[in-house]
Order: structure tokens, then C-alpha cells, then sequence
């Protein structure tokens, strides 16, 4: 028997379960995502293969990224859904007051010509990652960043370069820990007296430069620990669920970062460090 009331699906309306309000998602909004509890400011919205993430920062300054799914938010108490803001008339670009590395932004300076000193890296992830939030003062400096390919023959490619008073090297070196086969190159070259106060070797602790990104900037709890003899960047795609794509994976930690804030400070200080080395008088 078939209620004329209800119609066919015989719910009550009471029962039904009404759509939530869409909310744009601008920048400064705070939400709440309904399954983790994690409170914050909207930050930016953005387009992904798997549909439209939104990043929230709360007030520790901690960023998670999280699929705007219908119903996925509370506002104010509210289920509502979050939408991406609609496009605005196109507005002068404003200027950001800082660079993302922190420094003091300098509007329509020009590139310097390069020195003819250099800051050596180990791979190509690591140049993108100093490129993404040094590239500014880097190039005001005058400073270019080129990647090795590994260090085993560092001592070798420090005395072919003939680091000088006018041509500084610094070096930047992954998982610089004390007994590490990194921590002994970079001794040797440090102990070779023909370099003099010319060159400098400095590293991170980290196994490689993706773990110097915080996991929150991430979007994820922690770096992972990746069995010895397991090559580390594909444990870490198996670890986290990810698909084994190290170059996919690193594109998305890589988009993860905006500012210095997003890395460790063991990376930070060493950075600058370099960058202070390579520029000194």
C-alpha cells in the first residue's frame, strides 16, 4: 500500500536528510572538519586530480589538507559544505611584504648577475625545494644552486671547481650524521687544506631532503620509517598508501610548500648559512 502523503520512497519528510549550505571557502574562514575534530583558518582551495582540497591552518600555525566533500565542515555549529570561491574580477596583483624564505621583499628588483661562487645540492629535489623558497634571495644575490646527482665524488668536483676568495662553494649534504658515509665525505673534503675558508660543507640529519617538509605541511602524521636495504622514497609511497611514483609523490610534498614555515629548522638554518657563506665580502 503506497502512501499518498510520501510518495513512493514512503520517508517522511522530517526523516529526509536535507543538503547542507554551500559556503565559499575564502581565505580567513574558519571551519571545523566534521571527521578529524582539526579547527582552522581556510588558507587556499585547490584543484586536484582526485577533486578540490581545501588547506586549513589552526592556531598553532599547523596546515591540513582536506577533500571538500559535501557535508564535510561545520561552521559555526552548521553541517555545511564547502564550495571554491567564486572568480573575481581580475585586481593588481598585491605584492607580499616578505619572500617565502622570510626576507624582506624587495618589489621590482632585478636579478643580479650570477657570481661566480655556487651553492651545490645533492639532487634535483633538493635545488626545486631551495629554489621554491630561497629563489628570490637567491637571485637578488646572485647566487645559482646546481644539484650533483649524490656527493660520492664531492672531493673530486670542490678541487675541479677551485673554490677562491671570489668564487665561494657551499655544499649541502643529506643525512649529515655522525658515522654516515655523507659525514665522511664532507670531513674529507673540510680537511683538504688547499680549499681554505673557501668552501663549506653543510647538511641536515634527514635521510633525504623530503623528510626536512613538516608531515603537517604534508598532510600527513609523520615520516614514515623505511626498513634498511628498502629504497627509502618507495617505502614511504608504500608506507603512506601513496602510489609508487617517487616523481609523482615529490610534486606533492613539493606543492605542500609555501613559506619556510613549511620546513624544518634543521634545513632552514643551514640555508642560510650557505647563502651567508657564498655572499660574505
Amino acid at each position: 500500500m503506497r502512501s499518498r502523503q510520501y510518495g513512493p520512497d514512503l520517508t517522511p519528510p522530517w526523516k529526509k536528510t536535507r543538503p547542507a549550505p554551500e559556503v565559499a571557502a575564502e581565505p580567513g574562514l574558519v571551519v571545523e572538519e566534521a571527521a578529524t575534530g582539526f579547527c582552522g583558518a581556510v588558507i587556499r582551495c585547490e584543484k586536484t586530480a582526485q577533486g578540490p582540497v581545501v588547506t586549513l591552518e589552526d592556531r598553532f600555525g599547523k596546515h591540513r589538507v582536506f577533500p571538500m566533500e559535501p557535508r564535510g565542515f561545520l561552521l559555526e555549529g552548521r553541517t555545511v559544505t564547502l564550495v571554491r570561491p567564486a572568480s573575481a574580477a581580475p585586481a593588481a596583483p598585491r605584492r607580499p611584504a616578505r619572500t617565502a624564505s622570510g626576507s624582506v621583499a624587495v618589489p621590482e628588483a632585478r636579478a643580479r648577475v650570477a657570481r661566480a661562487g655556487r651553492i651545490y645540492v645533492e639532487g634535483r629535489h633538493d635545488a626545486e625545494l631551495v629554489e621554491r623558497v630561497w629563489g628570490d634571495d637567491l637571485r637578488i644575490e646572485g647566487v645559482v644552486v646546481e644539484y650533483l646527482e649524490g656527493i660520492d665524488d664531492l672531493p673530486a668536483v670542490v678541487r675541479e671547481f677551485g673554490p677562491s676568495a671570489d668564487a665561494r662553494l657551499g655544499v649541502l649534504v643529506d643525512h649529515l650524521v655522525p658515522g654516515s658515509k655523507e659525514s665522511r665525505i664532507a670531513a674529507q673534503v673540510m680537511a683538504d687544506g688547499a680549499l681554505g675558508e673557501h668552501v663549506l660543507v653543510v647538511g641536515h640529519p634527514y635521510i633525504d631532503i623530503w623528510e626536512a617538509v613538516k608531515p603537517a605541511s604534508a598532510g600527513i602524521p609523520a615520516w614514515p620509517s623505511v626498513p634498511r636495504g628498502q629504497d627509502w622514497k618507495t617505502g614511504v609511497c608504500r608506507a603512506l598508501g601513496w602510489p609508487e611514483n617517487t616523481g609523482a609523490a615529490w610534486q606533492r610534498i613539493l606543492s605542500s610548500v609555501h613559506s619556510f614555515r613549511d620546513l624544518e629548522p634543521e634545513l632552514l638554518g643551514r640555508v642560510e648559512e650557505l647563502i651567508d657563506h657564498v655572499t660574505a665580502p
